[in-house]
């Protein structure tokens, strides 16, 4: 199967977080078919991580996520981009790290494995459970893929998810002095975070705060007794400083309920290839135990989670050479310089 083949074959696959069953089972079947030895790991009772490998203690690895974000859209193409969900995000990338390995493979490179995660675009579940394999004792360098430009991250950010609730009084809209709007409280809330300075670094770059989700009141007839908001702030230094500011800001007015973290993670460069600092996180803050990682794939994340999602076809052909270029410098050199470091 073809680069290009496969990359539309797994995006005709819905895998929406949580629903990643079936492209792990095509996978296992397609690489198995290649002649490699895979393992289903058990993340859930309906999700699992796919393993496979070529010997018993691969040194390298490639790695990315089987999921998506909602809605499934299929794959559709002309003669210089393949567009629908997973394109660049991620499933290209996973057709492109199969075409490098192959590649390797027929060079008599066979130091390489192959892990696909599940629900890398919720909480990283399957990245916390494949932190725990065996193998990952195993592995000098993890290469995760995510659209990066084919650039070389040695930086991403954090994210911090949480709920902001606030709790009111009932009472009949037409007496509001008798009940105590949550979502007025909500709003005043969310105002005084954005105009709060959160902390600067020199390397990550600025804190952003999102406001992704507003949910609250009963009726257009009944003062709100309820509100709450989510909130995905981009971190750039450890998560402490951030919760002590919005306690601060918050002042008892409302419950912090924590969803997940990812702090920011400096990751390992190799000279060669062009190198930036990336604002979006990834499962490598959750695979700690993995070797020294890295991180670069096709794709641009502009595009990534919209309707338009693309890839360019010749990017994901340059990105196999990348990853094949990566991969042998890697095992031909024992870097040092830098170890997996989250800030």
């Amino acid at each position: 199967m073809s680069l290009f083949e496969l990359t539309k074959s797994l995006m005709n696959i819905p895998s929406v977080s949580g629903n990643e069953e079936a492209v792990g089972y095509f996978l296992r079947d397609h690489l198995e078919t290649l002649g490699w030895t895979v393992e289903l790991q058990p993340v859930s009772e309906n999700q699992n991580n796919v393993i496979a490998t070529l010997n018993d203690t691969p040194r390298v690895w490639l790695s990315t996520h089987m999921d998506t974000v909602p809605p499934f859209i299929p794959p559709t193409e002309d003669n210089e981009k393949i567009y629908g969900r997973g394109a660049c995000d991620a499933k290209g990338i996973i057709a492109a790290q199969i075409t490098a390995a192959e590649q390797l493979r027929k060079e008599g490179i066979t130091d390489i494995g192959l892990l696909y995660t599940v629900e890398e675009e919720r909480a990283s579940t399957g990245a916390k459970a494949a932190n725990l394999h065996p193998l990952a004792a195993k592995c000098e360098y993890m290469i995760n893929g995510e659209p990066t430009d084919n650039d070389l991250a040695i930086g991403s950010k954090g994210s911090f998810r949480l709920m902001i609730k606030t709790s009111g009084k009932a009472a009949h809209s037409a007496y509001p002095e008798e009940g105590d709007s949550a979502i007025e409280t909500l709003l005043d809330i969310l105002e005084d975070i954005r105009h709060t300075h959160f902390p600067h670094d020199d390397f990550f770059g600025e804190t952003t705060v999102n406001i992704g989700t507003i949910d609250g009141g009963l009726a257009l007839n009944i003062i709100p007794p309820k509100a709450e908001a989510g909130l995905l702030i981009r971190l750039t230094t450890k998560r402490e400083p951030i919760e002590q500011a919005l306690e601060s800001v918050i002042r008892g007015r409302a419950e912090i309920e924590v969803l997940s973290c990812s702090e920011p993670v400096k990751l390992f460069p190799v000279e060669g290839f062009t190198q930036k600092v990336v604002r979006f996180t990834t499962d490598i803050p959750h695979m700690s135990n993995w070797g020294k990682p890295l991180l670069l794939g096709p794709g641009s994340i502009l595009v990534a989670h919209t309707k338009d999602e693309f890839v360019l076809k010749k990017d994901l052909e340059i990105s196999v050479e990348f990853y094949i270029n990566l991969a042998k410098k890697l095992l031909a050199t024992n870097y040092t310089n830098v170890t997996n470091q989250a800030v």
